[in-house]
C-alpha cells in the first residue's frame, strides 16, 4: 500500500472528531443558565455603610439610590427589593439570590433601623388554579373561527379606507 491510501481514513477521521468536539461545545453553551438580575439587588457592604441615628434620608439614597418601594400607609419605609435567577433551556428559572432591605425613618428624615432580609427569610405559596366561571357556553377553536363567516357585507366596509 502506498502512503495516500492512509492519509484519507486519516482526514475522515481527523473530520469527524473535529465535529464531535463542535457539536459537544455547542451543545455544552446551549445548556449553560441564563442570569437575570431583577430589581435593586443591593450591596452588603453599602449597606453597611448606612448608621442608624446618622444616616438621612439623603445618604441611603446616595448609598443605595431610589427605593424600589415606598411604604403605602407610612412613607417612612424604604425598600429596595431585587433578586438573581438562573434559567437552563425550557425549565422554570430557579431564584438564587434573593434581597429586601428594609430602611425606616424618623419624621425628621433620620436613619432609625435598616433590616436585611434574604432569601431563607421568604415562604413559598401554592397558587390557587381555579378560574371564574363565566356565564354563557365555551366555543371550541373552529366555532371561533368560522363564527365570522358571512357576518360582514361589502355595504358594512363602504367608504371605510384606511384610518377611518
Amino acid at each position: 500500500m502506498t502512503r495516500s491510501n492512509f492519509s484519507a481514513p486519516r482526514a475522515v477521521i481527523r473530520t469527524a472528531l473535529l465535529g464531535s468536539v463542535l457539536f459537544a461545545a455547542l451543545a455544552a453553551a446551549g445548556c449553560s443558565p441564563i442570569v437575570a438580575t431583577r430589581g435593586n439587588l443591593t450591596d452588603p457592604q453599602l449597606v453597611a455603610e448606612l448608621q442608624p441615628g446618622q444616616s438621612r434620608r439623603d445618604d441611603v439614597a446616595a448609598v443605595l439610590g431610589t427605593p424600589t418601594s415606598v411604604g403605602t400607609f407610612d412613607q417612612n419605609v424604604w425598600y429596595y427589593i431585587g433578586q438573581k435567577t438562573e434559567k437552563t433551556a425550557f425549565f422554570e428559572p430557579e431564584v438564587t439570590e434573593r434581597r429586601v432591605v428594609i430602611a425606616r425613618f424618623d419624621d425628621a428624615g433620620v436613619l432609625r433601623e435598616i433590616k436585611t432580609l434574604d432569601k431563607s427569610n421568604g415562604q413559598d405559596i401554592d397558587l390557587v388554579e381555579r378560574t371564574t366561571p363565566t356565564a354563557g357556553r365555551e366555543m371550541g377553536f373552529l366555532e371561533q373561527m368560522m363564527g365570522n363567516v358571512g357576518r360582514f357585507s361589502a355595504k358594512d366596509t363602504k367608504g371605510k379606507g384606511p384610518g377611518s
